[in-house]
């Protein structure tokens, strides 16, 4: 357990865990509220499946520091990804209704996709998705938040962004919509409506409503 600090002396909030093994939670500061790097010991890697498909998985065999007893850990491996909620002038978020085959059903989203490669400019990937997805340029853009989207089981990393001074451009960079992009549509929708479907359950889709909530509760005030 924590032993406290000496009386006179400050607890380093850094410090304090978050829960420890077998205790009850802590009181913890804002400033304890982070996620930290973190890297256990692997002794083996085996691959699962890699070949030209953007993803692989493998499995690692992991030991918790200073304990002995070794387990496997499967890991799916994701080059990362970018989501650009799009804001128009009048406070309308340009959403996607696509089909997804893994849940068998019918999304509301917003413009996304994977990095072209590993390392690939995140800002550079959004810029291109929403031109690809949507037909928009964007003048202005800030980074909204960062996503791991499953870490109990993927390195997926997904950047998500915030797009306004929205301008349509005829020309999508030679993109030509195939499969389940085909069938997409696009639509506005008032921010307040996507929120609303956001606390209704209407729509489920992780990264919108990270990007939504973000965006809404990072406003200032009126």
């Amino acid at each position: 357990m924590t032993e406290p600090a000496p009386e006179g002396e400050e607890t380093d909030p850094a410090a304090v865990p978050l829960v420890g093994p077998f205790e009850a939670p802590l009181e913890t500061p804002l400033e304890a509220l982070r996620d930290e790097p973190e890297s256990w010991p692997v002794h083996a890697r085996e691959d699962i499946s890699r070949g030209d498909a953007p993803f692989a998985v493998r499995r690692d065999l992991v030991s918790a520091p200073g304990v002995e007893e070794r387990f496997w850990r499967v890991v799916v491996e994701h080059p990362g990804a970018v989501v650009v909620l799009a804001v128009d002038e009048e406070e309308r978020v340009l959403v996607l209704r696509q089909y997804r085959q893994p849940a068998g059903m019918r999304f509301v989203e917003l413009p996304a996709g994977l990095l072209d490669q590993p390392g690939e400019d995140p800002l550079r990937a959004a810029r291109r998705e929403l031109l690809e997805e949507a037909g928009l340029v964007a003048d202005d853009w800030t980074h909204l938040n960062t996503i791991h989207s499953s870490p109990g089981i993927s390195d997926e990393l997904v950047e998500v962004y915030l797009a306004r001074g929205l301008r349509h451009v005829p020309d999508r960079g030679g993109f030509q919509p195939e499969h389940e992009e085909a069938d997409m549509t696009a639509h506005w929708v008032p921010v307040t409506d996507l929120l609303a479907a956001v606390l209704a359950r209407q729509v489920t889709d992780g990264p919108l409503l990270a990007a939504v909530l973000t965006y809404v509760l990072g406003r200032p005030g009126p």
